[in-house]
């Protein structure tokens, strides 16, 4: 048995490496996994868009699932995105999410279990997968997939901020230590400009003490986003955090001056996320001065799920 599910991108408000405390949105790029079951007793990974990247966090994802429901099988994941690697644009949370909702719905399908849609609302329903007749609820697939993420070292907090924001869509005020959710809804449905530098920035390569010592301030950032401030909490982190990773903030005031609504680091970089109503085009004219590829995206308010 198999299936295919995808996940969100999502990009940062607050940045949880300094205080253990984050905050993220969701936003339209995303990454698709299908996980095929076998009698091989191994577990392989592919990324199709990126071969030479590593595996490890895939395997460990359906490895952690097929563990976690007491299944004693092979598996085969397989991967592929939009989502630019090693940016800071939470593709490894994104990766995650996908791999262990597939895992599960592959699961699902495997012990006769059920993946259905819930009717909650007029016009609005929720994808609800069931194995051995028990729910299998978002908490559980999100922390499967951190876990995994630490294990295969690709993360520094856990990034429960980043797979819950990529998981659920909107956006998510967390505490990464306790894994626990403060705030989240529906994000503003904006323009989301992303400025890309070709230079790929590993999560497990930063200087942790460095962003560490402007953690009061980062602070006071994220009880910005905890107040619902969500615009101001960005900027200001990505100010901050510029500071502390040697980035240039000069790409995010750029955004600023040509209108953007918030614009700031998106995790350990070396991306740029900029907001904006409109002047789009003007983002995209100051940001010719510095090089580097502009991908325009959407905000994400969407649940990732199981789509074949």
């Amino acid at each position: 048995m198999q299936a295919t599910a995808v996940s969100h991108g999502a990009a940062t408000i607050i940045n949880a490496i300094a205080t253990g405390k984050g905050a993220g949105f969701g936003i339209d790029l995303e990454t698709k996994a299908t996980v095929k079951l076998n009698d091989s007793g191994k577990i392989t990974g592919k990324i199709k868009d990126a071969p030479g990247e590593d595996t490890k966090l895939i395997e460990l994802c359906v490895k952690n699932v097929l563990e976690h429901f007491n299944v004693n099988c092979g598996a085969e994941v397989v991967t592929e995105s939009n989502i630019p690697i090693a940016r800071g644009l939470k593709s490894s949370s994104t990766a995650a999410n996908a791999t262990v909702l597939a895992a599960a719905g592959a699961i699902a399908r495997e012990m006769h279990g059920k993946i259905k849609e819930m009717r909650i609302a007029k016009g609005i329903s929720e994808q609800q997968i069931f194995i051995n007749r028990r729910l299998v609820e978002n908490e559980l697939l999100i922390n499967l997939g951190v876990d995994a993420a630490i294990r295969a070292k690709v993360t520094i907090t856990g990034a429960y901020d980043d797979a819950s924001a990529s998981f659920l869509g909107g956006f998510v005020v967390t505490d990464n230590v306790k894994r626990k959710i403060l705030r989240c809804g529906d994000f503003e449905n904006l323009n989301v400009l992303l400025f890309v530098p070709e230079e790929k920035t590993y999560t497990s390569g930063v200087d942790v003490k460095k962003m560490k010592l402007l953690s009061r301030e980062i602070n006071i950032a994220w009880d910005e986003a905890l107040k619902g401030n969500l615009y101001t909490a960005m900027t200001l982190n990505g100010i901050l955090y510029s500071a502390t990773t040697e980035s240039n903030a000069e790409i995010a005031l750029a955004a600023l001056n040509a209108g953007a609504i918030a614009a700031g680091l998106s995790g350990t970089g070396p991306s740029v996320a900029a907001l904006a109503r409109d002047n789009t085009c003007e983002i995209r004219d100051e940001w010719k001065q510095f090089g580097g590829k502009v991908i325009t995206a959407g905000v994400n308010n969407e649940k990732a799920r199981i789509i074949d």
